[in-house]
């Protein structure tokens, strides 16, 4: 099996924390599972980071809950590629980006990496935007010191780190309940239709008619599926102490893919809860150009009656931005030392992740105001979209690849799946770039 990697693994990924958490032997299903549990939710954060919530809010306003069979379909799509993204990582114990540091031409390796980065720094930017919005609204801090409160704080909460993954993966847990939580009770004051919900998971062939809704659509699956995540998931699965043996292997990718699987239902609950709550308040009484978080956040108690509906979703979109970014400033580590072979010094790395997001930010913060960042927030839906490929067509490769995972490569009706969400994938985005630029 090992003749077709090139090289022998040099470094695992992530070494700090490779295989540092124990996993019970001969003890039962749940406390299995309980403890593989953590990588999953930590992928999930990236479904439902700031960037989401903008695609999903202008859906839900401008055409009520049409859209939702949307986030189902780009649901299914990212759970499909998390599977593919944890064998890559059990199987092959690369994570992604080391697997194609091994496989592709050094030239390819760098512009796959700079690709890489800059879908980092355009996701980093929608999770510092989207805290500083949270701030701004919660506690009236002007936009401008928002953002360089929000590059101080994730160094603190990475310093935790140092005292065992579990940690982080806890504070993600801990962040998502809120999420939660404030949704939970925002659904419940907005009394959606129960049955325009359900008709609203049912794809309609006028989201592919209507241009306006394509292009909606396509920002969320652009905001859902996160290139990044593919170089995340397929590193932190490896955090796990289990056995490095076919029986081991097999069984952590059972529950590994199971832990992926459940913490992305919990992001569809909260991404179809944003669209759901703009149809409901949104898009029923005549306000179907809320678009932005701003406006979403200022309508959301004068319809709705209940003075707490605007601050449960300020501080959901706070420690939204706050899980994102934790993650983000992850997979930055993972992709530079995967690609590059360069290790610096995990503050020092997150110090640069965090600079090439905040920059741009503050600049666009200082001279355009509000109207600027929800426009940069878009843009930086458009550039994930971009970069996806680049990130689903080697994992789909390696993974379908039978000299490098052996007796794990993917069985021939997975392997035609996979191909046609990677092949729909790509004509979605080369469309929306077409839109970008050259729409009218």
């Amino acid at each position: 099996m090992k003749n077709a990697w090139r090289k022998d693994k040099i470094s695992n990924s992530l070494p700090e924390v490779f295989s540092s958490i124990s996993i019970p032997k001969g003890s039962g299903f749940w406390r299995k599972y309980l403890a593989f549990a953590g990588p999953g939710l930590m992928v999930a954060v990236g479904y439902m980071d700031p960037g989401n919530w903008a695609t999903d809010i202008a859906g839900g306003s401008q055409f009520g809950y049409t859209l939702l069979s949307v986030i189902l379909i780009s649901n299914i799509f990212a759970m499909v590629l998390q599977h593919l993204s944890v064998k890559l990582g059990v199987v092959a114990e690369r994570d992604l980006a080391q697997a194609c540091r091994d496989h592709f031409k050094p030239t390819t390796n760098f512009i796959l990496w700079v690709l890489c980065e800059i879908a980092i720094a355009a996701c980093d930017l929608a999770e510092v935007i989207g805290s500083a919005i949270a701030l701004n609204l919660l506690f009236g801090i002007p936009l401008t010191w928002g953002i360089v409160i929000t590059t101080i704080d994730v160094l603190i909460i990475l310093l935790l780190q140092a005292k065992g993954f579990r940690w982080i993966e806890s504070i993600v847990a801990g962040l998502m309940f809120i999420i939660l939580v404030c949704f939970g009770y925002e659904i419940i004051i907005s009394k959606p239709e129960i049955n325009a919900i359900l008709g609203g998971l049912v794809p309609q062939k006028e989201i592919i008619m209507n241009p306006a809704m394509l292009y909606i659509g396509i920002g969320i699956l652009g905001a859902t599926v996160m290139p990044h995540n593919l170089y995340l998931h397929s590193s932190i699965v490896q955090t796990r102490d289990y056995e490095r043996n076919t029986k081991g292997k097999k069984e952590a990718i059972k529950f590994a893919t199971l832990d992926s699987t459940v913490s992305l239902l919990l992001a569809f609950f909260i991404n179809a809860a944003i669209l759901i709550l703009a149809a409901a308040t949104f898009h029923t009484t005549g306000n179907q150009h809320v678009a932005d978080i701003h406006d979403a956040y200022k309508m959301l108690t004068p319809i709705l009656g209940a003075s707490m509906a605007s601050i449960a979703f300020a501080i959901a979109l706070l420690a939204s931005g706050q899980n994102s970014t934790l993650t983000g400033t992850l997979a930055g580590q993972i992709v530079m030392e995967g690609f590059l072979n360069i290790r610096l010094k995990p503050w020092l790395r997150r110090l640069i992740t965090r600079l090439i997001a905040v920059i741009p930010a503050l600049i666009v913060t200082i001279i355009y105001g509000e109207e600027g960042t929800t426009d940069l927030l878009v843009l930086s839906q458009v550039i994930l979209s971009m970069q996806l490929s680049f990130a689903v067509v080697p994992l789909v490769m390696f993974t379908s690849d039978k000299g490098k995972m052996g007796d794990f490569v993917n069985k021939p009706f997975l392997k035609i799946c996979v191909w046609i969400i990677t092949f729909v994938i790509i004509i979605l985005n080369l469309y929306l770039l077409y839109q970008t630029f050259f729409g009218e």
